[in-house]
């Protein structure tokens, strides 16, 4: 196991995170629930419209990963979509937001009232929380996630024993049920899933809790702004910065990655 270090944090250091982890079995048993009990259309709509979607971050072969959240930038996903006025192919922004809200107290009550307490006692300090779904052979290019004033955290739910593991600078980190893996995303990093079964995490993506919130809300509502200008449908979490620049590859010693990453563009 890898010590902590400035992209690898200590979750200890984060005591907000402490009520998601002490309720992980209830987190994981909405989702299971869920995947179990949902209908073909509810499922359809929860990957049409809760789904943060990129355009930007790419895998290496044909496996893919899915996601589907509740809360992005602070707000409840039927919020979110109102606000940026969200427009799907198959609804409008109304029956999206109906539905999103739906689906939100019908399978994720136990989530939701955690997330809500949480940022009543930390100031909204979380801000986007969503399902996070390795399938099977996934290998994700190497790339950043470029917001200097977030961090994100993996709490782990459903990991099949094997290589399932991130690699991220100079560490190769391996999540673990009902535990929480903290990284600064804006390192250069790259998961993959070699084994032969799903690997399912909640993420929460939360402020840096020592900085100037003005300034993290002003530099989040211009990335957001950006993002969603570019994909509605990345609802703010993924955009074109996303991207591993030549320089990290050779910073953090990975410059042995870069020619293959480039054929594999």
């Amino acid at each position: 196991m890898s010590s902590f270090n400035e992209y690898h944090l200590n979750p200890e250091q984060f005591p907000f995170l402490k009520s998601f982890q002490a309720s992980w079995q209830e987190i994981r048993d909405e989702f299971t629930g869920f995947m179990k009990q949902a209908s073909d259309q509810e499922l359809k709509i929860t990957y049409d419209i809760l789904g943060p979607k990129s355009k930007t971050i790419k895998t290496k072969g044909n496996s893919k990963y899915s996601a589907f959240g509740i809360l992005f930038q602070g707000l409840f996903i039927e919020e979110y979509i109102q606000l940026h006025q969200i427009r799907y192919p198959d609804y409008d922004t109304d029956e999206a937001s109906a539905k999103a809200l739906a689906l939100r107290q019908k399978y994720f009550p136990h989530l939701a009232k955690v997330i809500e307490q949480v940022n009543i006692d930390f100031e909204d300090l979380i801000r986007n929380v969503y399902f996070g779904t390795f399938h099977p052979g996934l290998d994700i290019k190497l790339h950043v996630n470029y917001n200097p004033h977030m961090n994100r955290g993996y709490l782990g739910l459903i990991v099949p024993e094997g290589d399932v593991a991130m690699k991220i600078c100079h560490d190769k980190l391996y999540w673990q049920e009902g535990k929480f893996m903290v990284l600064d995303h804006s390192y250069p990093h790259c998961p993959h899933n070699y084994t032969n079964y799903d690997r399912t995490v909640l993420v929460i993506d939360f402020f840096k809790p020592d900085e100037p919130r003005e300034q993290l809300r002003r530099f989040e509502q211009e990335q957001v702004r950006e993002r969603m200008q570019d994909n509605p449908y990345s609802l703010g979490v993924f955009g074109k910065s996303d991207r591993a620049l030549e320089e990290d590859f050779i910073k953090y010693g990975l410059a042995h990655q870069l020619e293959w990453d480039k054929a594999l563009s």
